[in-house]
């Protein structure tokens, strides 16, 4: 099958045209192809399916196996497949994932997409609905013990769990020691992924990330939008205004309104391959 190599900000995903050839192991492709060392690699794959409520379906597989139910800069990039291949010939669409439909609106540079607004939907801050096993009904700077440390957490959905922690310094983070802690805590009953974010000034933000499924990766579009969500919720930052999120791979803009959460980034094609799946 033909495929194509994109990331969003660095978050790269390995993306296949589902529309008329299905791909029937998915889990099973994913965990072979995303193997750095030995095939493509990449934070997993994605599937590019019709769909009967929008102008298509995205299913996305991380690294493990594991189905996700939405990924902000992946989306994204299955609006660039759509446009640059010529399969849609607008430039606001609809993508129907498992966290319901997500509305694109592709900006287009020489012919192609460059830059990609995406409206994520509004956040989810119930915690039986995210899921998190904590009494309440928000979770915001909530004090938590992790493997006999005190963090202060802030609970969101974007369509997926997430985990806010804010932390003086991000860089000097052991994230590949910390990340799994929170990701198999059995208050996260679904796992979470989680965002560790450093204040830099008004509006900006830096921010790592551990994801369920892949560990840690270079920009994380749900998790920027939650991350977004958490800084309002504790007075960081203002409802409505844009707020830059810093990421290994490169920044996005997020604005978090009274209804929505606005996602603004690249999509970047890497490269196009073939291969036997």
């Amino acid at each position: 099958m033909n495929f194509w190599k994109m990331n969003g900000i660095g978050n790269d995903y390995i993306y296949f045209n589902c529309l008329e050839k299905e791909i029937n192991n998915p889990s099973e492709i994913a965990i072979k192809l995303s193997n750095r060392n030995f095939s493509i690699g990449g934070d997993g794959i994605v599937l590019i399916c019709s769909s009967k409520i929008a102008d298509a379906k995205m299913r996305m597989f991380n690294a493990d196996g594991s189905e996700g139910k939405m990924c902000g800069n992946a989306i994204r990039c299955v609006g660039k497949y759509l446009y640059d291949n010529k399969i849609i010939d607008k430039t606001e669409i609809t993508i129907e994932t498992l966290s319901g439909i997500k509305y694109l609106s592709l900006n287009i540079k020489n012919g192609a997409v460059d830059i990609v607004r995406v409206d994520m939907g509004a956040p989810i801050l119930t915690p039986k609905d995210i899921p998190v096993n904590l009494n309440g009904d928000i979770i915001v700077n909530r004090e938590i013990l992790i493997n006999n440390t005190t963090y202060n957490i802030t609970c969101v959905s974007m369509g997926n769990p997430h985990c806010v922690v804010f932390v003086d310094d991000i860089d000097a983070l052991e994230l590949e020691k910390i990340g799994p802690m929170f990701e198999k805590n059995p208050i996260f009953p679904e796992g979470v992924n989680t965002e560790f974010v450093q204040i830099i000034n008004d509006n900006v933000y830096k921010m790592r990330v551990w994801e369920r499924g892949s560990g840690e990766t270079l920009a994380c579009g749900t998790g920027a939008c939650a991350a977004s969500v958490a800084c309002v919720l504790n007075n960081y930052a203002q409802m409505d205004n844009d707020i830059t999120i810093q990421l290994r791979g490169g920044d996005l803009t997020i604005k978090y309104t009274s209804n929505t959460v606005f996602m603004t980034g690249s999509a970047t094609k890497s490269f196009i391959g073939d291969i036997e799946i």
